[in-house]
């Protein structure tokens, strides 16, 4: 997609601060964090929603699921707690037409946790 934010960031035309590469994901700090750490983790492949996603994608989102965990240690939350996110069109709070999954979590308190537009 020409104008995806996320695709940009994918083909290194904008800049992000990245904390996970391979071949089928990138993952990078949001911008407008709603918690110590919010990762986005996305597919490299331009896919719009998880209603987009087919029975070809089974593997993907495994990947998707197991690289969370990967960063969820790498950023000291996996021992603490951490919450998982896929928010799916506007109305369920989608803002990047681009499938990405949010990895939050280091909330010094249980009281903290509750991230407005976030379960």
């Amino acid at each position: 997609m020409n104008n995806c934010i996320f695709c940009k960031i994918i083909n290194k035309e904008t800049p992000a601060e990245i904390v996970y590469e391979n071949e089928q994901i990138i993952a990078f700090k949001d911008i407008k964090p709603s918690a110590p750490v919010h990762i986005l983790i996305l597919p490299k492949n331009h896919i719009p929603t998880v209603n987009h996603l087919g029975e070809k994608d089974r593997e993907l989102i495994g990947e998707l699921i197991l690289t969370a965990q990967k960063i969820a240690k790498t950023q000291g939350v996996k021992e603490t707690g951490y919450k998982l996110v896929f928010n799916v069109g506007k109305g369920g709070g989608q803002i990047i037409d681009h499938l990405h999954l949010h990895l939050l979590g280091g909330w010094p308190n249980e009281k903290e946790r509750n991230v407005p537009g976030m379960p």
